[in-house]
């Protein structure tokens, strides 16, 4: 990897980015050389809606409010400093979103070190796990840009259900939801039905560049952070936008650009301990939700620690990120990235909204849009309506059903190590978790495990709420992708009100829409099914160790 001592650092408003130089100078042409002779720093500022193409036009030209939202929110403070004093009583705040209603604010809650309920999922023990949590003290957030998420809409009735259940007039159970959502959207009609508080969102802000918005302020406010120095970070950076030189945000985006057209189209992304926590899960849900398109795109890989396997490869960029501690390496040893990003979360946010734009140009994508991820939603509709279909395992083994393609070994550690050596010279491997992000943490483990086997990326996402992220890459994105779906059984599920489903069915709906598109594109899927979750766990993170040995 490159040699971070070497060349220049580019700052502005303590925003710091070093290496995208030396990554820019390693192609025969500069490709920051041509997005300045083609004016693109100025026209994206301008907010030009011609930089990606005629197709992309009439999207880009109502999704360009980020470049500026932060001045706009302005307008947004008075009503933030009266909802969280009116519910002051009401410590308990939980998040009920998906994708870009939620992991923004998750970033701001973990980096200023403040409690947050993000509640991202539709299994039924997690689920029943938060209404079970404070109730009495509890405000729940409803953040749906659409207002139409069927997670979302499904929190909603459990939460307004147990409230109900807990003895509360519909009017007290109104007082207990904030509503964050774009005008006249059906959950603002919902809401007021409800006697719910609304706060508006900015319409000209799609929902992966909404960390400056309502989507992200609301529970950043309610939390306590102070949301005016966010958005005084970004808007000291966006000073910097329409520059040729010093600006960071450019550095950037010419950087990840150059790295994609040069064969380094896979993104690592790792924190180096100075201060911002989880960036790289919203980040990886902006670079692909935005690039993975066309069969195009870039996949971020979201690892662990410096020490973690995945910084490293022919196709890998490593991007660390952190404070506003500049550095030139990743504290605490590991490998040295080719990228450092160091500043405030505020300007991070931006930055980050910016570059991704640029890489998008340089692509040739529209960064906007996200074709792809009705494609699983409306696999899970018509499965909801006919009920999930029986399968058979191919065979049992311990806590664990395996679901494998013909052909396939007869044994746990053999389908798995199938799978790993069958990855594409320029593939990856995603592992798509349909269980609980906080009872079954441990699986997370399982990716570093696997790349640990393979030079190939491995990537790691919960279900549903990866299906609002990298989902867009796994099917609009290039076709060189292995998956291994994990599901688990459901010992007590949950009703959704109002509904002829429960969250267990909804959840195997999703993991089967899912599937479905996937086995379509004629993609590698294993499936491995948790008949008890605490052994399976165990058990699969025994037989992905023993592929190294």
């Amino acid at each position: 990897m490159t040699d971070l001592l070497d060349g220049p650092v580019e700052a502005a408003a303590g925003l710091s980015v070093h290496g995208a130089d030396a990554v820019d100078r390693s192609l025969p042409a500069s490709t920051r050389a041509a997005l300045v002779a083609a004016r693109v720093p100025a026209r994206l500022a301008a907010k030009d809606p011609t930089l990606w193409g005629p197709q992309a036009q009439a999207e880009a030209e109502n999704r360009l409010g980020w470049v500026d939202t932060f001045r706009r929110s302005r307008d947004l403070l008075p009503q933030l400093a009266e909802l969280a004093a009116e519910l002051a009583d009401l410590d308990h705040v939980v998040l009920a979103g998906m994708g870009g209603s939620s992991l923004a604010p998750e970033v701001i809650a973990r980096t200023f070190g403040r409690s947050l309920t993000v509640l991202d999922t539709t299994d039924p023990g997690q689920v029943r796990a938060a209404l079970g949590d404070r109730l009495e003290r509890t405000v729940v957030v409803l953040a749906s840009k659409s207002g139409s998420t069927v997670e979302t809409d499904s929190h909603r009735r459990a939460y307004r259900q147990a409230f109900l259940d807990a003895g509360l007039s519909e009017a007290e159970a109104g007082r207990h939801f904030v509503v964050v959502t774009d005008p006249g959207s059906p959950l603002a009609d919902t809401a007021a039905e409800m006697g719910a508080i609304v706060v508006l969102a900015d319409p000209q802000v799609g929902g992966r560049y909404s960390a400056l918005t309502a989507f992200g302020l609301v529970p950043a406010a309610l939390v306590g952070v102070d949301v005016v120095g966010l958005l005084d970070e970004a808007e000291a950076l966006a000073e910097s936008f329409a520059r040729d030189h010093d600006n960071p945000g450019l550095a950037l985006g010419a950087a990840l650009g150059a790295a994609a057209t040069g064969g380094r189209d896979k993104i690592a992304l790792v924190s180096d301990g100075t201060g911002i926590d989880g960036l790289g899960d919203w980040a990886e849900q902006l670079l692909a939700e935005s690039t993975g398109k066309s069969g195009l795109g870039v996949l971020p890989v979201v690892v662990e620690s410096p020490d973690s396997p995945g910084l490293t490869g022919p196709d890998v960029l490593a991007v660390a990120y952190g404070g506003s501690l500049a550095v030139s390496a990743v504290p605490g040893g590991g490998a040295t990235p080719d990228v450092t990003v160091n500043g405030p979360l505020g300007a991070h946010f931006l930055a980050w909204e910016y570059a991704t734009a640029i890489l998008g140009v340089v692509l040739g994508v529209d960064p906007f849009d996200q074709p792809n991820v009705a494609e699983s939603k409306e696999n899970t509709n018509r499965i909801l309506a006919a009920a999930p279909p029986a399968e058979q395992p191919s065979f049992t083994e311990g806590a664990i059903e395996v679901y494998a393609p013909a052909g396939a070994p007869d044994d746990l550690t053999g389908v798995l190590r199938g799978l790993v050596e069958g990855l594409d010279a320029d593939g990856y491997l995603a592992v798509m978790a349909y269980l609980d992000r906080v009872a079954d943490a441990d699986v997370a483990r399982l990716r570093a495990v696997l790349a640990a086997t393979t030079a190939r990326p491995v990537t790691f996402g919960w279900g549903p709420r990866f299906l609002h992220s990298t989902g867009q890459y796994h099917k609009g994105g290039p076709q060189v992708g292995s998956y291994l779906q994990l599901t688990g059984a459901v010992r007590t599920d949950l009703p959704v009100p109002g509904r002829p489903y429960t969250f267990g069915l909804l959840q195997a709906a999703q993991a089967a829409g899912d599937r479905s598109a996937l086995a379509g594109r004629d993609r590698p899927v294993l499936r491995l099914h948790l008949t008890d979750r605490v052994a399976g766990v165990a058990q699969l993170l025994d037989a992905a160790a023993r592929l190294s040995i």
